[in-house]
């Protein structure tokens, strides 16, 4: 049976998750889910204090795929989630970051949001980063950014969810309760991102996992 991943978003800017060009994926921070999801799980992103949408869906994609670094980079798909921090907005968001030549080479972390004010690796960042080599990748899933969504609290009670550190996962009847309800979310929504993330007007800025802010 397919688990449920819920975390909660602490930042929402359109990098982790990245839900442009076509596709929703998630190739930094949560190391652990990206690790353990497979294919046909879910992973659903909730909104705290500090976006001021603490119980409410920002996102949830069911995974479609899952890459390592180098294949990520290098997949003519998603070229577009390269970073470009001369572009867009989208394209100062690309998460599409990491690679290296070989198994014992360090990674290289192109300018990014998760790169030094001046463009250079941001360590803590790379360590957490790439504690998983794994990017997972779906062509399913709705992305409502600002206009984050309530999860029922009847749902909330019934699965006994509330926001904390780390994940939680579901299976059983309570992974059962979640999907039937993304399911029925998802009717005429798959695949859209129905607004800009929280932050979106920010697309400039660097996270520094070292010191947790935002500059």
């Amino acid at each position: 049976m397919a688990k449920v991943y819920i975390y909660v978003v602490d930042r929402d800017f359109g990098f982790a998750p990245n839900p442009f060009h076509g596709s929703c994926t998630l190739a930094t921070c949560k190391p652990t889910i990206r690790r353990v999801a497979q294919v046909g799980d879910w992973v659903m992103g909730v909104g705290g204090t500090a976006l001021k949408a603490t119980g409410r869906c920002i996102y949830f994609m069911q995974v479609t795929g899952s890459l390592s670094f180098n294949e990520y980079w290098a997949h003519s798909d998603f070229r577009g989630k390269r970073p470009a921090r001369n572009g867009s907005r989208m394209a100062m968001l690309g998460d599409n970051i990491y690679h290296r030549n070989t198994e014992h080479d360090l990674w290289t972390q192109e300018n990014s949001h998760h790169s030094k004010d001046d463009g250079t690796p941001e360590l803590d960042n790379v360590a957490n980063d790439t504690g998983t080599d794994r990017v997972l990748f779906s062509r399913r899933f709705v992305y409502y950014g600002r206009d984050a969504i309530d999860i029922p609290q009847w749902l909330l009670d019934k699965i006994d969810y509330k926001n904390g550190r780390g994940h939680r996962t579901f299976r059983d009847w309570r992974g059962s309760l979640l999907q039937e309800w993304m399911e029925v979310e998802g009717r005429g929504n798959w695949n859209l991102i129905l607004a800009d993330p929280h932050q979106f007007e920010n697309s400039a800025a660097r996270y520094s996992k070292r010191t947790n802010k935002v500059t």
